[in-house]
This record gives C-alpha cells, sequence and structure tokens, in this order.
C-alpha cells in the first residue's frame, strides 16, 4: 500500500472575526467580503439558532419562521483584527462598493439594502427594494461592466413551503448605475424571471445520472425504506455572475450584452453546476433563458469541481482568469446510510475541505490548491467568499471547530489569506 501524501494548504491559518458566545444554540451564517480602495476589508455575516433571542440586535423572523439578523466588521490592518461596526436586520448579505459608496444587500424575505458614505463606519437605515415577496441568495460574487453593477439575488416564487424548494427559484440578475443611489428601488432593473422547474419542463437528463436520488413529490409516500434516500427536485442556486470576455470562446457575446448565472446545482451528485444566461434588450430590459450550444442543444449543466455546494467565482483581470472557491467532495458514493452519524444530508453535502481552482474559460479548471480543511466533518470549512486586494486573496469562510453543532450549523467566521495566489497559476 502506498503511503498517504499529505497536501500542503494553501492557507490553514485564520483570524476570527466573529465566534458563538454559544455553539450548540447560536450559529453563524453567510459570511461575504469587500476590499475598499484604500485598504480596508468589510466583512458580514448573519446569526440564527434556537439561543439568538438572547443576543442583542435588529432580530426579524425570516426564513421557516426562524430568528435572523446580520453584522458588519471592518479591518484596517489587513484581517490581523476585525472591529464591530454595526447591526442588521435581514440575512444572506454582501457587501459591494459602488462609487464613491459602500452597500450591503441582503434580504428580510423582502430585499433590503443599506448604505455606508464613509467607508463602513456609519450606516444608514436599511431600504425595501421589493415589496410583499420572499428571496434567497448566500452572498456570490459581483460583477462591474460598462458603469454598473450587476449581481443576483433569488426571488422563491411559491413561498410558503417550510423547505428549500430549489427548484422554485428563479435566479434574477440586477443591474445598477455606480453612479446612482442604489438604496432607490428605481436605480435598479430587475432580469425577468426563469425557475429551474420552468426551464426542465418535460426535458430530462438520460445518460446524464440526474437526479441521482429518486425526488421528494409534495404529498408523496415516504420512502419505503429508512435508509432510502430521497432529495428535493433538481434546482438551482446561489447564483455568480459570469461574464464571458475572450472572442474565441463558444458563449462569447461580441456586443457585450450577455451575463451568465453560474449556479450551485441541485443533482444530488457532484462536480456539476447549472447555468442560464441573463441578456441585455435594446429597450435596457434584461431577459433570462437558458443557453444553447453549436448543435443546438440546451445548456443546463457545466462541470465546476465543488458545484453541489455554495461556490464563489471572481474574474482577475491581471491574469485573464476565472478563479473558483469551492467544496471538495471526496465520498459522495459512499451509501447514505455508511457515512458517518456526524455527516448530514446526502453523501454529496460534504463540506470540511475548501479548494481553489482557476480556468481561461469557466468550464476546464485546474487545481490550485487545497485552502484550507479539517479533519472532523463539524469542523466545516465552506459556503466561502474572496476578494482580492493587491497580490493576495482574501477569503472569508463559515467555519466550525470542535465545539460546533454540526457540518451546517458552525461556530466560527474566519478570515484567510493566501499571498501571491497568481504563483499558483501554472
Amino acid at each position: 500500500m502506498y503511503p498517504k501524501h499529505t497536501i500542503r494548504e494553501l492557507a490553514p491559518d485564520y483570524m476570527k472575526v466573529y465566534e458563538s458566545p454559544d455553539p450548540e444554540h447560536i450559529y453563524a451564517y453567510s459570511p461575504g467580503i469587500a476590499v475598499l480602495p484604500g485598504g480596508r476589508i468589510i466583512a458580514t455575516l448573519d446569526l440564527s439558532g434556537p439561543g439568538i433571542d438572547g443576543l442583542p440586535g435588529p432580530k426579524r423572523v425570516i426564513e421557516w419562521g426562524r430568528l435572523w439578523f446580520g453584522k458588519v466588521f471592518a479591518s484596517d490592518d489587513g484581517g490581523r483584527t476585525w472591529n464591530h461596526k454595526t447591526d442588521f436586520p435581514f440575512m444572506h448579505a454582501r457587501p459591494f462598493v459602488a462609487g464613491n459608496r459602500l452597500y450591503v444587500i441582503g434580504h428580510c424575505n423582502d430585499l433590503f439594502i443599506m448604505r455606508s458614505d464613509d467607508g463602513g463606519e456609519s450606516w444608514g437605515e436599511p431600504f425595501p427594494l421589493t415589496d410583499g415577496q420572499v428571496w434567497h441568495q448566500a452572498p456570490c460574487n459581483v460583477h462591474y461592466a460598462k458603469g454598473n453593477v450587476y449581481l443576483v439575488m433569488e426571488r422563491i416564487t411559491h413561498p410558503g413551503v417550510k423547505e428549500l424548494r430549489t427548484h422554485k427559484m428563479a435566479p434574477v440578475l440586477m443591474r445598477g448605475n455606480v453612479s446612482e443611489d442604489l438604496t432607490r428601488r428605481e436605480s435598479w432593473t430587475f432580469a425577468s424571471e426563469l425557475t429551474m422547474r420552468e426551464a426542465l419542463s418535460d426535458k430530462e437528463c438520460d445518460l446524464f445520472g440526474v437526479p441521482f436520488f429518486p425526488e421528494k413529490q409534495p404529498d408523496g409516500p415516504p420512502p419505503s425504506t429508512p435508509k432510502q434516500k430521497e432529495m428535493y427536485p433538481r434546482g438551482w442556486l446561489e447564483t455568480n455572475v459570469v461574464q464571458i470576455v475572450d472572442d474565441r470562446h463558444y458563449l462569447f457575446d461580441p456586443n457585450g450584452l450577455t451575463f451568465h448565472l453560474w449556479m450551485r446545482a441541485s443533482t444530488g451528485g457532484t462536480g456539476f453546476a447549472a447555468i442560464a444566461k441573463a441578456v441585455e434588450q435594446e429597450d435596457g430590459s434584461i431577459l433570462t433563458m437558458l443557453e444553447q450550444v453549436p448543435s443546438g442543444k440546451t445548456l443546463l449543466y457545466v462541470p465546476c469541481p465543488g458545484g453541489q455546494m455554495k461556490f464563489h467565482i471572481l474574474y482577475d483581470e491581471a491574469t485573464a482568469l476565472y478563479w473558483l472557491l469551492s467544496s471538495q467532495a471526496t465520498d459522495s458514493m459512499t451509501r447514505a446510510d455508511k457515512l458517518p452519524p456526524e455527516r448530514s444530508g446526502n453523501p454529496n453535502n460534504e463540506r470540511q475541505r475548501l479548494q481553489l481552482h482557476f480556468s481561461t474559460n469557466c468550464v476546464d479548471w485546474c487545481f490550485a490548491g487545497l485552502v484550507a480543511k479539517s479533519v472532523k466533518p463539524n469542523q466545516a470549512r465552506h459556503y466561502a467568499s474572496m476578494a482580492i486586494s493587491g497580490e493576495d486573496l482574501l477569503i472569508l469562510s463559515r467555519s466550525g471547530d470542535e465545539r460546533a453543532n454540526n457540518p451546517h450549523d458552525g461556530n466560527i467566521i474566519t478570515f484567510h489569506r493566501i499571498e501571491r495566489f497568481r504563483e499558483l497559476v501554472y
């Protein structure tokens, strides 16, 4: 038997941005990160769990009857220390810069956004961008083009079900001019909506192995045996914006009007992302649709290491490469009844190894390295966000230590730095 090779992690060491005061009952989620022009690092996160009521903060009942609220932190020393700046009454927050302003967008059922005019020192009140709707979207990337900022939030088209039904989520590309006040609804253009259920209609994925497990039916019978696994209907969620800029690429739009939506694919398997595209129209509206390949066939899935879990994509102009931060799967073919008891969900739901890849085309990925890993499943390193600062890659991870409640409900938000990350290219 060959000896086991120990790979050198790119950024195993970390600083804690936030630590739960009660890991069994208060959980830390949704790390978002942005770097300001002067170098200040902004971090956002949210908190929930059965013990959340005892924490001070502007809590709201948001998802499935649970209380949530978020926090903003800032670091002026490269991530070594973090200072708490404010709390906010929504979740799934994402910080981003537009013009001379700093924004944080998320949802409290409806979309909400708040603004800082002084680099995150002080904050205005949250403003609603929708009325009477239900939204979702973990903090994924933000894209800038033509004087606009582009990002995706996902509307839950059939709310009221106390489960995450990703086939009913519509990823909505949002466009805002960076010179306008983005706390105003009229400053945004929302793309048309398309759910996975609508995209599939009666199409099947024969010879593709999707769905891997039988799909749950709304009022169907329970599994025939306790060990039989089922999965929610196929869906997509946690969307990144990708613009193809290489004119040699099959998906390149010479008019610069097409923005691709790269999404976590709920298939029951691993290694694939779901994609759609949002195309700007002559009248300024944005139309969402599926992509087609040269044969005329519809393109729904593309290769993506870690595409079964929330991932983050950044385009780096200096290298003309797309960088992918995602969860590494190692045992998705292990029978569900053979998994260790501390693992949660189906076998493809592994959360303890954070990996980095790069690509020239967002389809063919080269392994850059293992960012960080843990030995025990509950000590997760997952749902991470990243930002470029000079020559370094900054990473904010939803993490857990030995006290974490389970792999999903972690107790710390950790900051990692990969120095001179572009030297990983080969």
